[in-house]
């Protein structure tokens, strides 16, 4: 069935997708099924799309682009689309964060968030938001093309032991999402270091937290409660919490025995098997 629906382009960054895709589309003189099948996706889907009803993925925006030779414009208002669907009162954060040459991170609990897979990610999100957890999944990998762009923030993550116990999907996203982790051993602007238990007491034990620092603005320090997040760039718990990483930072195994910890895990917890990739 043929989905139609009055849209208001300025509603949304999603309706505004939504009216430009049938916009262009009906200028190709192409109906949805027909651009379903350039697409090699379902007429519906494009339906569902053009009325702002599913939230597309920048695969969808990328051949679209190609189809009807946008030149990229749904590429670009695809990034749009995916931030408008993380929680109000994250998006703030989340454009500091695309903007911050230094990212700085202690994750008491789980994986920080431009680190997870997509499986581990869905497991994480699907406990609050069971209704939205496909798009905030795309968000949440949309968050993390900060990595591959060419000139990408450099990011320090000081990640609990307890993290990589925490079972969050099963074993075999676990695997994967260890895996991940072991990938960015060698990356040249990523560090991730594991707290080991026998630290004992640390500056941490209060909570995960982030600092980010700007080229030319005051840096920021973010932390969460249940459904609210807190920025604040007062210079004194800034340099206290700056003080308060450094002492994570050496209290946590180096970059070479965080990896091997992380590939022990995987293999006497989860079952790993070794392999080239994680050799």
């Amino acid at each position: 069935m043929v989905n139609i629906r009055s849209l208001d382009p300025s509603a949304s960054p999603l309706d505004y997708y939504g009216s430009e895709l049938r916009r262009l589309r009906e200028e190709a003189g192409l109906s949805q099924p027909q651009l379903g099948k350039i697409l090699y996706c379902t007429g519906s889907l494009v339906g569902q799309i053009e009325t702002a009803k599913k939230v597309p993925t920048r695969r969808f925006s990328e051949q679209l682009d190609a189809a009807l030779m946008t030149g990229g414009l749904f590429s670009r208002l695809v990034g749009l689309v995916l931030k408008s669907q993380l929680p109000t009162w994250f998006q703030p954060y989340a454009e500091m964060e695309s903007r911050a040459a230094y990212i700085s991170t202690y994750q008491s609990q789980l994986v920080y968030g431009l680190l997870q897979t997509d499986e581990y990610a869905r497991a994480v999100l699907s406990v609050e938001n069971p209704g939205q957890v496909e798009e905030m999944v795309a968000a949440r990998l949309e968050r993390q093309r900060i990595l591959e762009r060419e000139h990408p923030p450099v990011l320090c993550v000081v990640l609990d032991e307890a993290a990589l116990y925490r079972g969050i999907g099963g074993a075999e996203v676990m695997r994967n999402q260890l895996a991940h982790l072991l990938s960015f051993r060698d990356h040249p602007w990523v560090q991730v270091q594991v707290l080991p238990f026998d630290a004992g007491q640390h500056p941490g034990l209060l909570g995960s937290f982030n600092l980010l620092r700007f080229e030319d603005d005051p840096d920021i320090l973010y932390s969460e409660s249940y459904e609210s997040g807190r920025m604040t760039a007062n210079s004194q718990v800034i340099r206290e919490v700056s003080v308060s990483y450094a002492r994570l930072q050496a209290s946590a195994l180096s970059r070479e025995t965080s990896a091997a910890l992380i590939r022990r895990v995987m293999k006497e917890r989860y079952g790993h098997q070794p392999g080239p990739a994680v050799a």
